[in-house]
């Protein structure tokens, strides 16, 4: 292939200097006679001629057309084996980055996804090894997170079957009795793996945009608010005081399940972050050609490193206790359902001790009749 490219390269640019140099000689074929003719006419008319000078003139002509005959042919001779040196040179330099560009297509194949290709100094060609470099980067960044998932999903695997096998390993021996508290404590753990499984499954639907959505007309301010009743008791029994700003329609067209379950999410993490006689607020409001609904507790706060990486699958900000409940990727999922909506979730905190706030942003219904 590549001895079938680099002729076709050194083809097309010997056959551009061959047409160019048989257009010059055509050209300068057909002008230097009648030019020479049309001068010679001239000094006819001036000076006359007699049959010696006018049998000289025809001699005179005669050697002109053959030394520029000969003249011609040496020049477009020359021509081709200049364009051909010139061809073989930028033929060699154009393939050799474009070998370079194969040889590391061939090991991101493979599977190496450091590879790196050098820049060569055409604009285009460096656009084209910048392109392949940002692909490998892209590629190894993916692996690792493909890795990395498979190394936090069996940790967090990891401690209700050991739980499990400890419960199992008493009723075989004797340490334990079936009785219903201890079936009720297996039962906790199988669900813990059973939510595991549901939200690594949801996870990986959210990334690769392939959630189930149902959208229709809705008011976002309206979804919160039943999202905080819903929890209100939960606050109350931690001691957290709840504060309900949603008053105001913000009309959207989403899922309006899914959309519970993101505000769901982030007032739940927001209970967990505050503590007894903290304070939660909830608001709602429509700004320009979006709707917003921000969280924001007077809780631990986040450190400036840990406010986008709270959003990565089973992240725990260093020095936070490990919750008893929920999986880790809570975060993940709300940010990949909102996302689906054409929307987004982002994290902002004044600092570690200073509350967090949590904002849900989607675009607003366009006006016109209600859709579903």
């Amino acid at each position: 292939m590549r001895a079938r490219l680099s002729l076709r390269l050194f083809v097309s640019h010997a056959a551009v200097a061959v047409a160019g140099a048989l257009v010059a000689f055509g050209t300068v074929r057909l002008l230097a006679p009648s030019l020479f003719d049309q001068r010679m006419g001239m000094l006819e008319g001036e000076h006359g001629m007699g049959m010696g000078m006018a049998s000289a003139m025809v001699r005179v002509r005669a050697a002109f057309l053959t030394s520029l005959n000969t003249a011609l042919l040496v020049g477009v001779g020359a021509s081709v084996v200049a364009a051909g040196i010139v061809a073989a040179a930028v033929t060699r330099r154009l393939l050799r980055p474009l070998d370079a560009v194969r040889s590391a297509t061939r090991r991101i194949a493979a599977g190496n996804y450091r590879s790196n290709v050098a820049l060569p100094s055409a604009p285009e060609l460096a656009a084209l090894a910048t392109d392949v470099n940002t692909l490998a980067q892209a590629l190894a960044d993916t692996e690792t997170r493909r890795s990395r998932l498979l190394g936090e999903a069996a940790h967090e695997m990891r401690t209700p079957l050991t739980a499990l096998d400890g419960y199992v390993e008493g009723l075989i021996d004797g340490v334990f009795t079936a009785s219903p508290d201890t079936l009720a404590s297996l039962s906790e753990e199988l669900r813990r793996l059973h939510r595991l499984a549901d939200d690594l499954s949801s996870v990986s639907r959210a990334q690769e945009q392939r959630l189930d959505l149902h959208p229709m007309d809705a008011d976002l301010a309206e979804i919160a608010r039943r999202a905080a009743v819903r929890l209100s008791s939960q606050f109350e029994d931690a001691h957290v005081a709840l504060v309900i700003d949603t008053d105001r329609a913000v009309p959207v067209h989403v899922d309006p399940d899914r959309i519970t379950q993101v505000l769901t999410n982030l007032l739940g993490n927001a209970l967990l972050a505050t503590p007894a006689g903290g304070t939660v607020t909830i608001t709602a409001h429509g700004d320009g050609n979006r709707g917003e609904v921000v969280v924001t507790d007077t809780g631990v706060g986040l450190a400036e490193q840990d406010i986008e990486r709270v959003f990565e699958r089973f992240y725990r900000v260093p020095g936070r206790p490990r919750r008893s409940t929920g999986s880790g990727v809570g975060l993940t999922i709300a940010r990949g359902i909102a996302r689906g909506h054409g929307g987004d979730v982002t994290s902002s905190s004044p600092g570690p001790g200073k509350g967090a706030s949590f904002a849900l942003v989607l675009p607003l219904r366009p006006s016109g009749p209600p859709r579903t």
